[in-house]
């Protein structure tokens, strides 16, 4: 006699076994109808599985996280089931739910194309009306191997082999399809209501290049079509603003095979990192950062003592000189506590804030490098604080303030907080861990701000707080990081004398606001889709001719511009004035001064935006005021 308590706290009870869908049932026809699958004490479960034993119930529907991550898994054994009944010679392989959608790898030497995507999706619309029922099924090993040998699917058959032999084997069946899986699954197919396939690609048998190589799917799925829709904007949208792209039109940077991942900057492009990086200083030293500048190239012996080498050394660059090993910089930390040992440091020097632009390198992957988003080189907006244990809270708490004083500059408003504690490997007492954790919380409550809270997922040598920004078409990146240390100043030999005279080891704060210079331009001209902020773009006014009489009163402005810290640029061109300002507006130039007779004659310059908005005539005078009032000079 089972009984059931639900999520609102209410119990049912039952005479006998009962499955989800009747508990559902029960609770409502409705909810029934909706229910995808069942977390039974935590665990997801088919909706016609049976609860036997008392049992916490929450019925997940499409509303649910969980219910969207079934409703994906299914779709792809929709997708598997019309590619075998349109393709029969394929073989079928595996196909997960990945983030935003699914996939399905299949053997099929002939391939598949782009074009093949409307007719496999035209047979899953079929599968969907025809209300197929989805039935999970167990079977012994063996036979299991042998069902999957004799429809001739090798592959399922090898991977059964390779799943330990006390674990149970689920096959699901929907019409004329069976697939091995451990589910749980959608009561049927027409609860497989938005989906659309997106790509083709090739993939390595189990990631293996040894291995074949197969023909992979990918398709995404939402509860509805509306969802659907939505999502299929933002990807057109994300295509329009691939950085790359823009980058390329722009002529910001490029990247080629003779230094893979590292980025070569041209002029323009280079004017946006140095118009970045001089508003994190300005803004650094508004707080009391000190910036440093610590050695590219360090001694392993440093990296080995800091505990680098042995986590992070697969990621180095080494080079040997002079019967020493050494390793290209990869990150900061270790050279900063080099910093803050030069010297006897008393409690009263604490906090002690240092930051630096530092530039690194890992030997990254070649096959997860992406423009400037992963990259080998690449520089940090680095900063390490070295404070007291009591010091923690109030430190993260101006930091939070920074934070949030950068991302709104530059243009983001939303932040998503996520609060990581501690993991079953660590260093450090207890006590000291429920002290820094509870400063990292706390720092937050006092601001009301609402987190997800990781349990576990802390680094070993202290929790830390991760900062996602979410930008115009409703991405979320991770950028910033608070990160407390117990270890490193410790295994550096780093210390203060408090004021009782004694020696202490300072807790060592990793922070960082932007991550990385090259990863987040590209995100800002993915956001802003190359149209940056007055003060961050590259060129902020071009002023254009009419005819060649402008020319020298056009040179006077441009120059009168440049002395008052304006970015301008002169395009004396002989072309037409329509052309002039399509091209510059195309090149996304915050203003265009266009300056004929009518202009020079009256000492004035007629002031367009590159939206197309029309500001009117004004002397150069006026207009330089206008743009000092949109912050012109913030990255000075």
């Amino acid at each position: 006699m089972p009984q059931i308590t639900l999520p609102d706290g209410s119990v049912r009870d039952y005479p006998q076994p009962v499955s989800i869908h009747d508990v559902a049932m029960d609770i409502g026809p409705g909810l029934a109808k909706a229910a995808l699958a069942g977390k039974v004490d935590g665990e997801l479960r088919d909706t016609k599985a049976l609860i036997e034993q008392d049992a916490q119930l929450a019925i997940i529907t499409a509303k649910d996280a969980e219910g969207l991550e079934v409703i994906r898994h299914s779709s792809a054994h929709l997708l598997a089931q019309a590619v075998k009944q349109l393709y029969p010679d394929v073989e079928v392989t595996i196909g997960p739910v990945i983030e935003n959608g699914f996939y399905y790898d299949f053997a099929y030497d002939k391939g598949f194309s782009e074009d093949d995507l409307a007719k496999i999706e035209a047979r899953m619309d079929e599968l969907v009306r025809q209300d197929l029922p989805v039935s999970r099924s167990l079977k012994e090993r063996d036979e299991a191997v042998d069902y999957f040998t004799g429809i001739g699917e090798q592959y399922k058959a090898e991977i059964i082999e390779a799943i330990p032999s006390d674990e149970p084997l689920s096959l699901y069946t929907q019409g004329d399809f069976t697939d091995l899986c451990r589910g749980p699954h959608v009561p049927s197919t027409a609860h497989l209501k938005a989906f659309k396939l997106t790509k083709v690609a090739g993939a390595y048998w189990r990631g293996d290049s040894n291995n074949e190589m197969l023909q992979r799917i990918y398709g995404t799925a939402f509860a509805d079509k509306k969802q659907l829709k939505q999502y299929l904007h933002n990807l057109a949208e994300a295509e329009k603003r691939d950085h790359r792209k823009i980058g390329k039109k722009l002529g910001l940077f490029h990247l080629q095979e003779e230094a893979p991942g590292m980025v070569f900057w041209h002029p323009k492009g280079w004017q946006i990192y140095k118009n970045l990086r001089g508003f994190m200083a300005r803004e650094q030293a508004k707080r009391n950062y000190k910036e440093i500048n610590t050695p590219q190239v360090v001694d392993m012996l440093l990296w080995e003592a800091s505990g680098h080498a042995d986590k992070f050394g697969d990621g180095m660059f080494t080079v040997e000189a002079e019967e020493r090993s050494f390793a290209i910089k990869p990150m900061n930390c270790p050279c900063h506590v080099q910093v803050f040992n030069q010297g006897i440091k008393s409690y009263r020097d604490l906090p002690l804030r240092l930051a630096e632009f530092g530039s690194c390198h890992r030997n990254e992957l070649s096959g997860s490098l992406h423009g400037l988003m992963r990259v080998r080189g690449f520089v940090q907006d680095d900063g390490h604080i070295f404070c007291s244990e009591e010091q923690i809270q109030s430190e993260v708490g101006e930091f939070i303030d920074f934070l949030h004083d950068v991302y709104k500059a530059l243009g983001f408003e939303e932040v998503l907080y996520r609060l990581s504690t501690r993991p079953e490997q660590r260093v450090g007492s207890d006590e000291v861990w429920d002290k820094s954790e509870a400063a990292l919380a706390n720092a937050l409550d006092a601001k009301n701000l609402p987190y997800e809270l990781l349990p576990g997922e802390g680094a070993f040598y202290g929790p830390k707080i991760e900062f996602s920004l979410k930008d115009c078409i409703g991405r979320v990146w991770q950028c910033g990081t608070m990160q407390v240390d117990f270890s490193m100043p410790g295994r550096l030999d780093a210390s203060y004398i408090d004021e009782n005279g004694d020696k202490q080891v300072p807790v060592m704060l990793h922070r960082a606001l932007l991550g990385s210079f090259e990863r987040f331009i590209g995100i800002l001209i993915e956001h802003h889709e190359g149209k940056f902020p007055l003060w961050l773009a590259p060129d902020q006014v071009s002023v254009l001719t009419i005819t060649d009489a402008q020319a020298q009163y056009a040179q006077k402005v441009t120059e009168k511009l440049q002395n008052s810290a304006v970015r301008a640029i002169c395009d004396l061109r002989n072309e037409k004035i329509g052309f002039k300002i399509r091209e510059h507006t195309l090149e996304r130039v915050p203003y265009l001064l266009v300056v004929g007779a009518k202009e020079m004659e009256s000492g004035q310059v007629a002031v367009r935006s590159r939206d197309g908005e029309d500001l009117g005539s004004m002397a150069v005078d006026t207009f330089v005021s206008h743009l000092q009032a949109q912050g012109l000079n913030q990255s000075v």
